[in-house]
Order: C-alpha cells, then structure tokens, then sequence
C-alpha cells in the first residue's frame, strides 16, 4: 500500500493515510484513460450545427428552361446544391455526439488516473475542508499554504457539508472542486494536482475496490 502524508488547512503534516493499491496502486492503462477522455469530449460536444438541404431552401418550384432543345444540362431546380443559394449536400444536421463505454472500463480509467496521479506525486490529502463562512479570501489561504499550482482539484466526500468551501472556491481562476459523486477521468487528468480530503478518499475506495 502506498502512504502519503495528511495535511491541515495550513499545509503541516498531521499524520499519514494508507491507499489501496487496488485503487491508487494499479498500473495506469493508457487506453482506457483515452477511450473514457474522448468519451467525455464527445458527451459535451452541442451537436447544434445545421444547414439546409435542396428539400429545405426557399425557392426553385419550377423547372428553370424545359428539358430539351436549349444546348444546356437539364435542370429541375435552381435550389440545386451547384446553383448560388442552393441546398447543401451531406451537410451538418443537429445531432447527439454522446456515447457510451463499459462499465469496467470507466472503473479502470478512473483507478488509472488516480494511480497516475500518485505516480507523478500530483496528489495530496487533507484531513478536512472546512469553512466557517463563504469567502474567498479564506480560501485563498489555503491554496497558498498547501502550495496548490495552478488548475488544482478539490475532491471532498458527498456526505460531508462542504457549501461553504465550495462557495469560496468558485471564483479563484485555476481552482475547481467537486464531491466523489462527481470525479471523471477528464478533470482528474486535466488537474495539475488533486488534493483530497481523508473522507473522500474511504468514499473513493468504497467505491472502486
């Protein structure tokens, strides 16, 4: 098992925690990180693009010359896709780009980017998150007593009141959190480090060991 260091709100050592390595241990598996991360791309793409077929834009009722006897191409319409203002061929039309993965392999994916982040030693745990009010002054505080860098995760457990922590975190540029209930591949990969609370990580570990 793998031991990291736990911190308070003021970056000081309190004690440690054991990892499972079932969850925090594993080898990272880089395809599984790349089919669950392109899964999520597609999933946020709007999908509302559109454009208009020969069925769809104004005009060309009636043929344009008759059939025969003029020297040129026959034509039916002049909303055909080669005149100007015609319709488009095989244009965009509004569509859901999301799509599904199994279920394992997320579970893999998910364990995979948080071993990664142990690996790289980009994962700190805090022994709680807590504020007396929202401000973000005080929150402020804490990223720079921890050293968080830039686009740092805070991960806190769903059972935990957390509102006003979350609430001074969301205007500090580079600084995102969420509870357990919603880690993804994407923001764990994304972030240059994750800092969790003790909770969070027995929640995690419930959940994927």
């Amino acid at each position: 098992m793998a031991t990291l260091d736990v911190i308070n709100q003021s970056g000081a050592v309190v004690g440690t925690i054991e990892l499972k390595d079932e969850v925090f241990g594993i080898e990272p598996n880089q395809q599984a990180l790349y089919d669950a991360i392109i899964m999520q791309q597609a999933s946020r793409r709007q999908g509302t693009a559109s454009t208009k077929g020969r069925s769809e834009v104004r005009g060309g009722g009636r043929k344009p010359y008759r059939q025969k006897g003029t020297g040129r191409a026959r034509q039916g319409s002049i909303r055909a896709p080669q005149y100007r203002g015609g319709g488009t061929v095989f244009g965009a039309t509004p569509r859901n780009y999301a799509y599904k993965i199994n279920k394992k392999v997320r579970r893999l994916a998910l364990k995979s980017a948080l071993s990664e982040k142990v690996i790289e030693q980009a994962m700190n745990v805090m022994d709680k998150l807590e504020l007396a009010a929202p401000k973000t002054k005080d929150f402020v505080a804490i990223v720079d007593a921890i050293q968080a860098p830039y686009k740092t995760l805070f991960i806190v457990a769903e059972n935990d009141d957390n509102l006003n922590a979350y609430l001074s975190a969301r205007n500090i540029p580079g600084v995102s959190m969420m509870s357990t209930k919603g880690i993804n591949v994407y923001d764990l990969v994304n972030a240059n480090k994750i800092v969790m609370t003790s909770a969070a990580v027995k929640e995690i570990e419930e959940a994927l060991a």
